[in-house]
């Protein structure tokens, strides 16, 4: 990021005005003047001093990773999703267990008769002890299922942290060229406005001077008020756009690097919707996360299974005890045991069948969402490609239109000169101006982000992408 003066990047986009003719032939062009007028307002705007802080969309882009809280969550998720490896491999390792304790006994001994009434009374005495519990797992196919599934789980959420990376590149763009599109809309609004401005002032002196009539004075009054409706919409439109930014990012938007004269258009490569979607059907997102949840579903049959299988254990125990007194006096106990134990289940009141059959019914389920992955993915690749193919033809469309507009606007004001024109007839002309540049302008941001989505669908957007774009503002 880097300080420039706000008036430097508000020249990169010129507000192109029709020549004006005033009372008594004088002659000129209002460019300089709406250059003003817009460098004045965006200025006041942004609460700029003379200097003002730009960033461009891969600044953005970084400061939403950072302050984001929707891409942070999605960070959160992803650390909890590895951590599924350990606890699967734990299944398959040994567990050992220590306890000890610690006992005060009072105890009373009653031997009616015989050898062992020497014995007899009453005792007190404390006992401690301790025992360590080893038991390692020789043969559980239900353990081997569940850690298949944890590594399963594990690259679901490596691949879910990468679609909301690539979702915040998209949500930053867009939210990006949301601003972008409203200070445009407020610089069109503002300069039309005074373009409308200097045609009621001409109507009013004609009409004092008797060379038009009220009806032209009235008309351009009623598209100057309108033009103050739109101008207040448009305002407040943008603070909205403002604010959703900020909501990205966590501070206010500062100036903002606007879309260059050099703008480029570049059809997809590979120029072939049939490629992409073959793409997207091998490196998608989307496919990915419902392909590993396939597979774990397929795994959890396997482990419900499992549940009617027999498990082998190797279980190791060694305890000491000691007391202090007792009927036979103070005394210490160790025992040391080595076994291999094996359980199999009998029956547990249906349970296992239960879950068995709950299991291949989710499989089922998995299956259905694969194959509505792949189609949304399709689905999504061809109207991400039609949308940048389209872009570029509504764009070069719009160029021509603006340019075929601005022609309309001036033979307009040369035949009001000569009388074969109305003053609403400049209106309207002037209208179809500034409704065609704004409408260029949408058309513009709307192909940018069309490429983007059409890297998102395929699986591949990137910084790189983001980078790319971002050469094209200035």
């Amino acid at each position: 990021m880097k300080l420039k003066p706000v008036y430097v990047s508000v020249a990169k986009r010129r507000i192109i005005t029709p020549p004006h003719r005033g009372r008594g032939g004088r002659e000129g062009t209002d460019t300089a003047a709406m250059f003003i007028v817009r460098s004045v307002f965006l200025a006041t705007l942004f609460g700029a001093s003379g200097w003002a802080q730009a960033a461009d969309l891969l600044d953005t882009y970084r400061a939403a990773q950072a302050n984001d809280p929707v891409f942070a969550a999605a960070r959160a998720a992803e650390q909890a999703g590895l951590e599924k490896i350990p606890q699967g491999r734990s299944l398959l390792l040994p567990s050992v267990n220590l306890t000890a304790n610690k006992t005060f006994t009072d105890q009373s001994v009653v031997y009616p008769g015989g050898p062992l009434a020497i014995t007899s009374g009453d005792y007190r005495f404390n006992s401690d002890g301790y025992g360590v519990n080893m038991v390692l797992p020789l043969l559980r196919q239900q353990n081997w299922q569940s850690f298949g599934e944890a590594k399963l789980q594990a690259a679901q959420a490596e691949a879910q942290l990468k679609v909301a990376e690539q979702d915040l590149i998209v949500r930053v763009a867009q939210a990006y060229f949301d601003v972008l599109i409203a200070q445009d809309t407020v610089a069109l609004v503002d300069a039309q406005k005074s373009a409308i401005s200097e045609q009621l002032e001409q109507a009013k002196r004609n009409f004092e001077v008797g060379s038009a009539t009220i009806t032209d004075t009235l008309e351009a009054q009623a598209r100057y008020d309108l033009a103050g409706a739109q101008e207040i919409a448009a305002k407040n439109d943008l603070e909205i756009k403002r604010s959703a930014l900020q909501q990205l990012i966590n501070s206010p938007p500062g100036e903002l690097s606007h879309l260059g004269s050099e703008f480029k258009l570049e059809t997809p490569q590979p120029p072939d919707m049939e490629k992409w979607v073959g793409q997207a059907q091998a490196t998608s997102l989307q496919i990915a996360i419902a392909q590993a949840a396939a597979e774990i579903a397929d795994k959890e049959v396997d482990r419900n299974r499992g549940g009617h299988y027999p498990t082998v254990d190797l279980v190791a125990n060694y305890t000491k005890n000691s007391a202090t007194g007792g009927s036979f006096g103070p005394n210490d106990n160790t025992n040391k045991s080595l076994a291999v134990q094996l359980n199999m289940p009998i029956f547990e009141g249906g349970s296992v069948n239960s879950k068995w059959r709950e299991a291949e019914a989710n499989r089922e389920r998995a299956r259905q969402e694969l194959e509505n992955a792949r189609r949304d993915a399709e689905q999504k690749t061809r109207q991400a490609y039609l949308g940048v193919v389209s872009g570029i033809s509504q764009v070069k469309a719009l160029q021509q239109a603006l340019t075929s507009s601005q022609s309309a606007l001036d033979a307009s004001k040369l035949g009001q000169q000569v009388g074969v024109r109305t003053n609403l007839d400049v209106l309207n002309a002037q209208q179809q101006l500034y409704s065609t540049r704004r409408d260029l302008y949408q058309a513009q941001y709307n192909y940018l982000l069309s490429e983007l989505r059409l890297r998102q669908a395929v699986g591949t957007l990137g910084e790189a992408d983001l980078d790319k774009v971002n050469r094209e503002l200035h």
